[in-house]
């Protein structure tokens, strides 16, 4: 689905899109409102980058940073279900990543991390080992995968 089409969704659903985003820094927030009109469905996007901006912006609690760490399904689930919480949106997206350079034994680079948040239904989450192509291919996957997973949502809603 193309980024015009998931906008004609949440304007046909009446729904408002937010999105927290960490390795992708705002891509999907931008690849959104690059759109002429957007601003009648997008509502806001976090860049929550440091473990701080998490906790202190989306209400991540330190104690599922410290356990499992900030590349992690628990964290995207927070992510999303922050972003939900503290904007009008009827639909929020979380991202969370490794990027690159780097990563380790347990977190590859290229290992992101998702959230979808729709009102009413239960916080999905999904993990993509995207591979270690490179920090630029890694975060434009990511932007990819994340406004799939709002048209998902946006379809998951009632009319």
């Amino acid at each position: 689905m193309k980024v015009a089409q998931l906008l004609d969704l949440a304007k046909e659903k009446r729904a408002m899109i937010a999105t927290a985003e960490s390795c992708t820094g705002g891509m999907v927030a931008a690849a959104l409102t690059e759109v002429a009109g957007s601003s009648a469905v997008v509502d806001r996007g976090f860049v929550t980058y440091s473990n701080a901006a998490k906790v202190a912006m989306l209400g991540v609690a330190q104690a599922t940073l410290d356990a499992h760490g900030a590349v992690s399904e628990e964290v995207a689930r927070e992510m999303a279900d922050g972003a939900l919480a503290r904007s009008e949106a009827q639909v929020a997206v979380s991202v969370t990543g490794i990027a690159g350079p780097g990563g380790s034994e347990h977190k590859p680079e290229g290992r992101v991390c998702f959230g979808l948040a729709v009102d009413g239904q239960p916080t999905a989450t999904e993990t993509v080992e995207f591979g270690a192509q490179g920090r630029a291919k890694v975060r434009a996957a990511a932007r990819d995968r994340a406004l799939a997973l709002l048209g998902e949502g946006l379809s998951r809603l009632s009319d």
